[in-house]
């Protein structure tokens, strides 16, 4: 966990809670949803588990996460701010997985003409819609392992 933890007011805390109330309560209708087709052929519950692996697939790469949550975080970075904020990857890997990433329409490089040439590694609007379905997951579990936590006064 990264130190100091981030203090936040009850108020916003009180916020985060309320809005993660709402996707918990959100997913559970999407699953009720889905679950009137699941369970009669072909959607029986082994296409369902292939279908949600093979929707989720490019979360389980290493690094991958990493650097969509940065450039969501941070917004547009060049390779080199990238690196420097995903600490222990390398080079060649971050180009490898940019790549991927572009390639499952998650990240575009923009290529502004120089001199000198540059690049930018942005979300497109599938990765943040993505970013975004993820956040109050990624609060939830910033509280959970107490990186933010209520702020004291």
């Amino acid at each position: 966990m990264p130190q100091p933890a981030m203090e936040i007011p009850k108020d916003s805390l009180t916020d985060i809670e309320t809005h993660i109330s709402a996707t918990i309560a959100n997913g559970g209708h999407i699953r009720n949803i889905l679950a009137e087709f699941s369970g009669t052929h072909p959607w029986d519950e082994k296409w369902e588990v292939q279908a949600a692996v093979e929707a989720l697939h490019v979360f389980g790469s290493r690094w991958t996460i990493e650097i969509l949550a940065a450039l969501y975080i941070t917004g547009g970075k060049r390779f080199n701010q990238l690196k420097h904020l995903l600490e222990g990857i390398s080079s060649r890997t971050l180009s490898d997985k940019l790549r991927f990433l572009a390639d499952e329409n998650l990240v575009a490089r923009t290529v502004e003409d120089g001199p000198p040439i540059k690049v930018e590694y942005n979300l497109t609007d599938h990765g943040k819609v993505c970013g975004r379905l993820l956040s109050p997951l990624v609060a939830h579990l910033k509280m959970q392992t107490g990186s933010i936590q209520l702020l004291d006064g």
